[in-house]
């Protein structure tokens, strides 16, 4: 009897330490873009966003994250914001996602998520180097990436009939918090 209690109980935490958890994008996250022109340097908000990640209580094994096109805006004017909306392809593609399946991130800094990027309907294989850390039920990913808009097949808006044109680059920064779902 002592023998079959053990080896049950053994088999329980066997079990629960491959158990994954589950958690759910925050109102607390926040990303934003920065990127410049021939002009100014700019930064957009992304205010609508969506996610969820899988953790296995050492590791990150899976994210799936997205961000609303329409709602990426700028404080500058809507004129900005229509020739972004424009150049992501809003109608055709209302959002961007970025999914990590079968990975096992570890908890700490200088860590990489490799997944893969959709923007404007293109999908590109990346590595974002991130700082991934667990405290009191929240799971917390922040960092920044650089992105070139070509390899995305995204022409730069312009504006003034062509004498002001945005960079290729921008620079995507994000504190991303998720909570236990």
């Amino acid at each position: 009897m002592k023998n079959t209690l053990l080896t049950l109980l053994l088999m329980g935490l066997t079990i629960s330490s491959f158990s994954q958890e589950s958690y759910t994008l925050s109102d607390a996250s926040t990303l934003t873009i920065d990127g410049s022109s021939s002009l100014h340097d700019w930064t957009v908000t992304a205010n609508t966003m969506e996610g969820t990640v899988a953790e296995n209580g050492e590791s990150i094994t899976a994210v799936d994250f997205s961000v609303a096109v329409a709602d990426i805006l700028s404080d500058r004017a809507a004129a900005m914001d229509n020739k972004m909306h424009d150049a992501l392809k809003k109608e055709e593609h209302p959002k961007v996602t970025f999914t990590v399946k079968d990975v096992n991130a570890a908890m700490g800094e200088n860590q990489e998520l490799k997944g893969k990027l959709t923007i404007a309907g293109v999908e590109q294989e990346v590595s974002v180097p991130t700082s991934i850390t667990q405290k009191d039920g929240k799971l917390q990913i922040t960092g920044e990436s650089k992105i070139a808009l070509k390899d995305y097949n995204i022409k730069p808006p312009t504006a003034m009939f062509g004498s002001i044109v945005v960079g290729d680059d921008v620079t995507v920064k994000f504190d991303l918090v998720f909570t236990k779902s």
